[in-house]
């Protein structure tokens, strides 16, 4: 039996799986997204959800790993039994496949990163940026060079262990991502006219409000906790019975919730005081930052700042995922921890190396018609992490009610109301709201 291994404290555990759950959706994707759904009519529900069916979920997924003491699939095949075990399965494989594209966009802010580091971080024109970054996403050999450079600094740290190398490192990059972003909101408040861009994140529009921006909330809420791609599942089995799981994954919510408003607020300002668009879409982050930055003082010093907040951002995010499919290996096959991540890693850099051409060399190849890159992320996002966190909502809420509760008041008695609302949220309201967000996501309505 291999030896499970356990976080060394409380605080290495809320951060590592806070620094899982911010990944690069809390600055390259939430901006985007809250500029082209109406700034606060997208932000405020996305709190909402967060807090509500976020938090239940993420405390769902934190329950059947710490109870099982394995990771998705031996914590499905305990609690889900014959009828939910698969989805165990299906949500390591989904968290696999998601670095496999994950570690593209990583490598691209590595690329970015140590082009700032030698003074290539700003450019004046954002349509010349777009080009710039097409002809690099294009170009094949560097994409890949950059991919293989994250992915090894990933397996790098999980080759290390949770406590000597996850724990130690998310004690201190959490912090630092923390630091440097609110050194770009400081700055990016004292532009003239960067007010407006707090507005547009704060103060509500209800001339904005839409059924598109409303799911798109929901769904970013689901999602941005990294719930469902069996990796804080798996950060649960390393958890002490000792801590309270509500007040801790709380922590990890807020955490979550507050690098994305920052990952807003280092933007939109600046957005705003320059005269561009907010809605550029995910263009917003490579294309158009580097031409605020052209125009500050010290600009490249804060692009150097920003690209290394991105890096930080997505190394913490796939450092889970990377250490997920390791403890999978080592969990199901008794494969020890420096084969699995030579295994992990080999595997997910032939996958990489294929969505990094994908935007290039094999751009025409296709799969039901969808690039390399484009087919893992439709499959992953559309169908295995919706299957997997409607089946956290199903165990919790009624496959497993008994353990949930044990597991929720192991440090402390809950009252029956908060019980009853926590089987409520994820056995009945959340599976709901799965399915319609699902359903959007599909194309479907």
């Amino acid at each position: 039996m291999t030896e499970r291994s356990q976080w060394g404290s409380r605080l290495g555990f809320i951060l590592a799986s806070a620094g899982s759950a911010v990944g690069l959706g809390a600055i390259w994707k939430f901006p985007y997204l809250a500029g082209t759904n109406g700034g606060s009519i997208f932000m405020l529900p996305y709190i909402f959800f967060t807090i509500t069916i976020g938090l239940t979920l993420l405390i769902g997924e934190m329950c059947m790993g710490r109870s099982a003491r394995a990771g998705a699939a031996g914590a499905f095949r305990r609690w889900g039994g014959p009828y939910l075990g698969w989805i165990g399965q299906l949500s390591v494989l989904t968290g696999y496949l998601v670095l496999a594209f994950y570690s593209v966009v990583g490598g691209w802010c590595t690329y970015y990163m140590v082009q700032a580091f030698m003074g290539n971080g700003i450019v004046n024109d954002p349509a010349m940026m777009r080009t710039l970054f097409g002809d690099f996403a294009a170009s094949g050999t560097v994409p890949v060079i950059s991919h293989l450079a994250f992915l090894g600094a990933t397996a790098l740290v999980v080759y290390f262990g949770v406590e000597k190398g996850i724990e130690r490192i998310a004690k201190f990059l959490m912090p630092l991502l923390f630091f440097m972003m609110l050194g770009l909101i400081i700055r990016g408040l004292t532009l003239p006219g960067a007010w407006a861009g707090v507005e547009f994140l704060f103060k509500p529009d209800l001339s904005q409000f839409t059924g598109e921006s409303l799911l798109n909330a929901m769904g970013f809420a689901f999602f941005s906790l990294s719930v469902g791609s069996a990796s804080q599942m798996n950060y649960g089995s390393y958890l002490s019975d000792k801590v309270n799981l509500p007040t801790s994954v709380s922590w990890i919510v807020f955490l979550a919730i507050l690098a994305s408003l920052l990952g807003g607020l280092m933007i939109m300002p600046a957005v705003f005081a320059f005269g561009l668009s907010p809605d550029a879409g995910p263009g917003l982050t490579f294309a158009t930052m580097p031409a605020v930055f052209a125009q500050l003082p010290f600009g490249n010093l804060f692009a150097i700042t920003f690209y290394v907040c991105l890096f930080v951002a997505a190394l913490t995010s796939s450092i889970s995922i990377f250490e997920m499919s390791v403890q999978y290996l080592a969990d199901q096959y008794k494969i020890a921890r420096h084969i699995g991540v030579a295994l992990v890693g080999t595997t997910l850099a032939f996958l990489g190396i294929l969505c990094a051409l994908s935007f290039g060399p094999l751009a025409d190849v296709k799969i039901f018609g969808f690039t390399f890159f484009d087919f893992f992320d439709y499959l992953t996002s559309n169908i295995g992490m919706p299957i997997g966190v409607l089946g956290i909502g199903l165990v919790v809420g009624w496959f497993a009610r008994p353990m949930a509760e044990r597991q929720l008041q192991l440090v402390k008695p809950y009252p029956p109301a908060f019980l009853a609302g926590f089987h409520l949220i994820a056995g009945v309201v959340s599976p709901i709201l799965i399915i319609v967000v699902t359903l959007k996501g599909l194309g479907l309505f």
